[in-house]
């Protein structure tokens, strides 16, 4: 990506300066000016000199005895008092630089996520804007705190700050997503339906009516790559009371793994407080929460009824292409899933019928999947 800057030069002009200069067009004195405008002449010198504000009063003087408008005045103070406090703040982000070096940088340069600066204080500043928060030790509290607290793997530790922006990503994804208030009778009877939907191998189809079944049941449903340093599959959080999000990253790039990690975050929404957060890496986690997710999604994707007919077909011998293509269209699911869940069983070694799995990848600048 080309890098950008925007204008801000180092200098900074007051607009005393211009004062001074139409006083010298006009040959007049600081003490004219002072005579013409009803102000001390100590207070017109501390105007040239920058040093005192330019009131709605003093622009509206300043209008009648120099020209231009009351606005212009106000409008050239105003500009001059947000770059000095620009310089200030960026002089403060200074410290923060290094900051950045916890940060996924070049990927998230790279996905559009933020422009690359070439000032260090600057770059800090356009990585907070993204983050929405105004400082390094807000960013702190509302992301490294939580994520840290969540998990204590070193693994985990060190990557805190590729997780938070693949987590800010999907926030920011979300916010585009208009969602009827939360309601959980309504998401889990549409959990139900979304079972079918796994029978649709094309993203440019099952994608937008997984996001709109959804979004009616106040879940944000959002694909996010992950940046290098984050392992993430899936991650849920509440964006409001009344608003989930649902991140997947596509991690293993196959139909029976997303559909898995999307019913297995979606669990955590039904089963979950909302008080928490999850990110999951699929790293057998031992947490019961995590396991409670687990079992959510075996038993929708295939409930027990079918598991038990999997179960009996697979102890009659080598299973084949065909058994399985019969299976999946009885029980409306995708092949693909059929074949995960039984080698995640043992019933089928995990080199076999991997052909029925859809691939998935992401499509170059759109982040969007595709066969």
């Amino acid at each position: 990506m080309t890098e950008t800057q925007a204008f801000r030069p180092d200098w900074v002009s007051h607009p005393g300066e211009t004062i001074e200069d139409l006083l010298e067009e006009r040959e007049w004195t600081q003490a004219e000016l002072a005579r013409r405008t009803g102000f001390t002449r100590k207070h017109v010198n501390e105007l040239v000199k920058g040093n005192a504000g330019i009131s709605s009063d003093a622009a509206l003087r300043l209008e009648s005895v120099l020209g231009s408008s009351a606005e212009f005045w106000m409008q050239r103070d105003s500009q001059y008092r947000e770059a000095m406090q620009r310089r200030q703040h960026l002089d403060r982000l200074k410290a923060d630089a290094e900051w950045l070096e916890t940060l996924p940088i070049g990927d998230m340069t790279r996905r559009g996520w933020i422009q690359r600066r070439r000032n260090k204080a600057e770059q800090v500043a356009e990585c907070l804007k993204f983050f929405g928060v105004a400082s390094v030790t807000a960013w702190r509290k509302q992301y490294e705190k939580p994520l840290v607290a969540f998990r204590a793997s070193k693994a985990f530790d060190h990557s805190v700050g590729a997780i938070a922006a693949w987590v800010r990503q999907a926030e920011r994804q979300a916010q585009e997503i208009f969602c009827e208030p939360y309601d959980t009778n309504s998401f889990k009877s549409t959990l139900q339906r979304l079972r079918r939907l796994t029978e649709d191998a094309d993203p440019k189809s099952f994608v937008p009516t997984l996001v709109d079944l959804c979004a009616a049941c106040g879940v944000a449903v959002v694909f996010v790559p992950t940046p290098k340093g984050c392992p993430a599959s899936g991650a849920t959080r509440w964006l409001s009371p009344h608003k989930a999000l649902l991140v997947l990253s596509l991690r293993h790039k196959s139909n029976d793994h997303l559909w898995f990690t999307f019913f297995h975050e979606a669990g955590h929404l039904v089963l979950h407080s909302k008080k928490l957060q999850f990110i999951d890496f699929e790293d057998g986690s031992e947490d019961q929460r995590e396991q409670e997710a687990d079992r959510f999604a075996r038993d929708l994707l295939i409930p027990l009824s079918a598991t038990q007919e999997l179960e009996k077909l697979a102890a009659g011998g080598r299973v084949s292409k065909a058994q399985v293509l019969s299976f999946a269209r009885r029980w409306q699911v995708a092949p693909g899933i059929v074949v995960g869940r039984m080698q995640k069983e043992g019933w089928l070694p995990w080199s076999h019928l991997n052909g029925l799995k859809v691939r998935y990848s992401w499509a170059g600048a759109t982040e969007r999947l595709s066969t």
